[in-house]
């Protein structure tokens, strides 16, 4: 069977339930505004329409396959190290693969689960706003830590990292959820991070500078039929 898909869906994205406050206080602003100055009032709809752009909650098609694991943010990744992971996500004490995905304030903020399993640790942190796109950035900001393992007993750690701008991390699951591949786990609010920690021996697909799409670039495979390709220039 065929499938269309109506053009008004590829313009008009779903705005995600959490940033309709903000939308509407951008608007109450903007009306404010536009009682000074009509260009005040241009500019408050301006920002009003880019903070309903924030806040998009698109569809993404997943790819599918088991051994896949799936980049839980859109962005840019800026760092793959070799690092320890934190104590709380329960990966063990050797060094792991880390994928970091920088979001600046244009990019999609909802996150998606990596792999199909079983939320075995969420985790809170209070910490500093540093620049999102520092190494430090992972141990001193704002964060919120959650493992998601598998049925066989694989596990990946994803830490939602806090920035700048970032004020707000939201998280939508609990200990004991299940998550498919893909579904929306949570969003941080205005510029952050997010920082995957592969199971041992898996190594990215992505390269340094490669720009992901949440819920549809593949970060890896854990069957290693997927390597690591391409330059950044």
């Amino acid at each position: 069977m065929g499938q269309t898909m109506n053009m008004m869906d590829a313009v008009i994205v779903p705005m995600h339930p959490e940033g309709r406050k903000f939308v509407a206080i951008f608007g109450a602003v903007a009306l404010v505004l536009g009682l000074i100055s009509e260009a005040l009032f241009w500019i408050g709809v301006g920002l009003t329409v880019w903070c309903y752009y924030f806040f998009r909650n698109p569809a993404r098609v997943v790819p599918q396959g088991e051994n896949l694991v799936i980049c839980p943010a859109d962005g840019v990744v800026s760092l793959i190290q070799d690092v320890t992971p934190p104590v709380e996500m329960g990966l063990g004490d050797q060094p792991l693969t880390r994928v970091s995905v920088f979001m600046n304030v244009f990019n999609c903020h909802v996150n998606r689960a990596c792999i199909e399993g079983t939320v075995t640790n969420v985790t809170y942190h209070h910490g500093k706003f540093l620049n999102a796109s520092l190494d430090k950035a992972s141990e001193h900001n704002e964060r919120n830590s959650i493992t998601i393992t598998r049925d066989d007993g694989t596990a990946i750690g994803i830490t939602q990292i806090a920035g700048l701008v970032a004020r707000r991390i939201v998280c939508f699951v609990k200990e004991g959820d299940s998550l498919s591949a893909g579904e929306r786990f949570g969003l941080i609010r205005f510029g952050s991070r997010l920082d995957i920690y592969l199971p041992e021996g898996v190594a990215p697909a992505v390269c340094l500078g490669q720009t992901t799409v949440a819920g549809e670039t593949i970060l890896a495979a854990l069957d290693a039929s997927i390597a690591r390709v391409g330059v950044s220039k």
